[in-house]
């Protein structure tokens, strides 16, 4: 292609450069007149739902940390008035946010337990029966039941409750194992003692106290 030719072709292509611009333009055109309120729905859709979430997380904020102060007071007022602490408890059980919730209950059965034993586990079991609350609040509550009532219950109802928590690597397993021994020795089952104070010994993962007091346990009962 000679200069002459190229220069009679440039003009020509800015011609059609311009035809394209002016159709892409008014595509654009159609499709906003025909589809802005839908654009704009969705935007204010976009923007609103941000919005909310930022004022959710905050209002969820604002309750955990009003929660939170509302369940410390509780447990200063444990020291020195159990009754009106578990009333307290009892109450942020009722509209706390979750977590704090189950902490509530928790310590609402511990003041129970207190003054009732029988009682105190009955308000443990609650919680435990309660697949709401999670597997590991689930396990505590039952640990906890389990030491008001091993003075006093059969043997079998403190298994009923702990034995299921005594499989090794199991993060209860420590106190489970222990109130089986008590159990055992409570019921005078040299055996069964002997069987879980083997088991607590045998765990090198056994906190040293717990240690200590599964030999009182063997002591006691080779006396019998």
């Amino acid at each position: 292609m000679d200069r002459g030719t190229a220069l009679l072709d440039d003009p020509m292509a800015d011609i059609f450069d311009e035809v394209e611009e002016d159709l892409r333009r008014a595509r654009f055109e159609q499709f906003w007149k025909k589809y802005w309120p839908v654009v704009v729905a969705v935007a204010a859709v976009i923007v609103v739902g941000v919005g909310g979430w930022r004022f959710y997380e905050w209002r969820q904020d604002q309750q955990s940390a009003a929660a939170g102060g509302r369940f410390e007071a509780a447990l200063r007022l444990s020291r020195t008035n159990g009754a009106e602490a578990e009333a307290q408890f009892a109450a942020i059980a009722a509209d706390a946010p979750s977590g704090y919730r189950i902490l509530a209950r928790l310590r609402q059965a511990t003041e129970i337990g207190s003054r009732d034993k029988a009682a105190g586990a009955k308000a443990f079991d609650s919680v435990a029966a309660d697949p709401a609350v999670g597997a590991l609040f689930q396990d505590i509550a039952r640990i906890r039941a389990g030491y008001l009532l091993v003075d006093s219950a059969p043997p079998a109802e403190i298994a009923s409750r702990v034995e299921q928590l005594t499989g090794a690597g199991l993060p209860f397993r420590h106190s489970a194992r222990e109130l089986m021994a008590l159990a055992a020795m409570r019921a005078g089952d040299k055996a069964g003692a002997e069987k879980w104070v083997q088991a607590i010994q045998a765990d090198p993962e056994t906190p040293q106290g717990l240690r200590g007091r599964a030999e009182l346990i063997a002591t006691v009962m080779a006396g019998k």
